[in-house]
């Protein structure tokens, strides 16, 4: 009471200009202090429009959808857990799985992508797709371009016939890591053969690096600005033999523009499209096999 009565003895003490000085000066510390609550209450709005509008386009967009998954929320569930997506994956196969069985470890990555974090595995509504290609080809000598952490190349290797084998070319180090214990823990490491580089550098080494006369199956399953200039590649190294099939994945999305118009205006080849959807999403996709005549 004190402290307040003596305030008020100062306040009375000061002149009527002095008191208006004082009024004014209050007046302008609560307009700027309410300016600057107007200031951080439009900041919050915006920042919650921009979510909303956010929300809207993963569920309506999927290249949004994409960015989300792939980019924006694995980016900040790495950094929280301190280990990268396809190791969680591999994580959940070692401890769901069953070891030595293929099928229960595409079941295992089918069921981590599809109730807790996206990947671009083929899926399991194009790999019925992959799996009658594989069936219907029968092929001897089979390359996949694109391992990442093995899911295609199990469902692959676990279709060919005894004595067959699977080339498959991964350029990220992580990646082939986590494929080559996937492909033991699967059981298929005996069928499968990964080697690590660039497709591009790789392909020219196949005829005599790794004693591949002609494929009879390619899947193409990697950056897919490499799908047309590796298909070139493919047939200038001789390695397609007439009836040689290429099945190549999401040609829809994110898209292979230039493969799908080279392969499509090439007397060379036989086109059959597959309508699908993207691995664990509902948006549309697609595969498209080309049998090589020769």
């Amino acid at each position: 009471m004190k402290s307040k009565k003596q305030d008020f003895s100062v306040l009375m003490m000061l002149t009527s200009p002095e008191r208006k000085c004082l009024r004014s000066d209050f007046a302008r510390k609560a307009f700027k202090m309410l300016e600057s609550s107007s200031v951080l209450l439009f900041i919050v709005f915006l920042l919650l429009f921009i979510l909303l509008l956010f929300v809207v386009l993963i569920r309506r967009n999927p290249a949004a959808a994409l960015l989300w998954k792939e980019i924006i929320r694995e980016k900040i569930t790495n950094l929280i857990m301190n280990q990268s997506k396809e190791q969680r994956i591999l994580n959940f196969v070692l401890q769901n799985a069953v070891r030595g069985d293929p099928c229960s470890v595409l079941d295992a990555i089918d069921k981590y992508c599809s109730q807790k974090e996206w990947a671009m595995n083929v899926g399991s509504e194009k790999g019925v797709i992959l799996d009658k290609t594989v069936e219907e080809v029968s092929p001897s000598v089979a390359l996949e371009l694109g391992t990442y952490c093995g899911y295609s190349g199990v469902r692959i290797a676990r279709r060919l016939k005894e004595g067959a084998r699977l080339l498959t070319v991964e350029f990220n180090p992580e990646f082939a890591a986590i494929a080559k214990q996937m492909f033991e823990f699967a059981g298929v490491q005996d069928k499968v053969r990964l080697l690590e580089g660039p497709s591009q550098e790789v392909i020219p080494q196949l005829k005599k690096k790794y004693e591949v006369d002609t494929l009879d199956f390619v899947f193409l399953d990697h950056w897919k600005d490499r799908y047309a200039p590796d298909t070139i590649l493919l047939q200038e190294c001789n390695l397609l033999r007439k009836g040689s099939v290429l099945l190549a994945d999401n040609v829809i999305i994110p898209g292979a523009p230039e493969f799908l118009n080279y392969i499509r205006n090439n007397s060379h080849f036989q086109c059959t499209n597959y309508p699908s959807h993207l691995e664990y999403m509902k948006a549309g996709d697609a595969m498209e096999k080309a049998v090589f005549l020769g």
